[in-house]
């Protein structure tokens, strides 16, 4: 509890502060540099979208599931094969082979179910572990920017409850720009 009533006593002066409606007597020798300071925010899911690295781990992940695609899809129409075959043909076959083309079909379709489960669970993780590094390279990126340009603060725009936030203090760009020049130079 005094840890949420802390958080939103800084976020309540970060406001004052970006706002300028802080105390209007002198101020302590330490607010006038928070003052001067630059407070900036960066759209996250921005720089997934558009970084050559986030771009490069959506076109993997696009490859994977077209790759997933393909093999459900052969299941599906050997599942569709042997509906037809089980429906054309039942009046010829006898009890028993119609009880095990039932239950072949039955054991496929549990089979491709299933398969489609894990490869839905398989796809959330290579998408998580890909983004997750993503972010960490980001992250380096962000507080390189930060010292270099004295911003007091960076914070992600969708996660951060920014209310409202000038164009002007939005470095998502400029993450983007920097990003992708640092990771074409690791590549090298």
């Amino acid at each position: 509890m005094k840890a949420a009533v802390a958080a939103v006593v800084a976020m309540a002066a970060v406001v004052m502060l970006v706002s300028g409606t802080a105390a209007q007597g002198p101020a302590p020798a330490a607010v006038p540099a928070v003052q001067a300071s630059k407070i900036g925010y960066i759209d996250v899911q921005r720089v997934l979208a558009r970084s050559a690295a986030g771009v490069a781990a959506r076109e993997a992940l696009e490859k994977e599931r077209a790759s997933i695609q393909k093999d459900m899809d052969g299941r599906r129409q050997e599942l569709e094969k042997l509906r037809d075959e089980i429906e054309k043909k039942s009046a010829l076959m006898t009890a028993d082979a119609r009880s095990d083309k039932q239950d072949q079909f039955e054991r496929k379709r549990r089979d491709a179910a299933r398969a489609a489960d894990d490869y839905q669970k398989e796809l959330e993780k290579k998408e998580g572990v890909l983004l997750q590094k993503v972010l960490q390279e980001v992250g380096g990126v962000i507080e390189k920017v930060g010292k270099e340009k004295n911003y007091y603060m960076i914070v992600e725009k969708r996660n951060a409850g920014v209310l409202y936030a000038s164009t002007d203090a939005d470095l998502t760009d400029e993450i983007i720009r920097a990003y992708d020049k640092d990771a074409g130079g690791k590549k090298k």
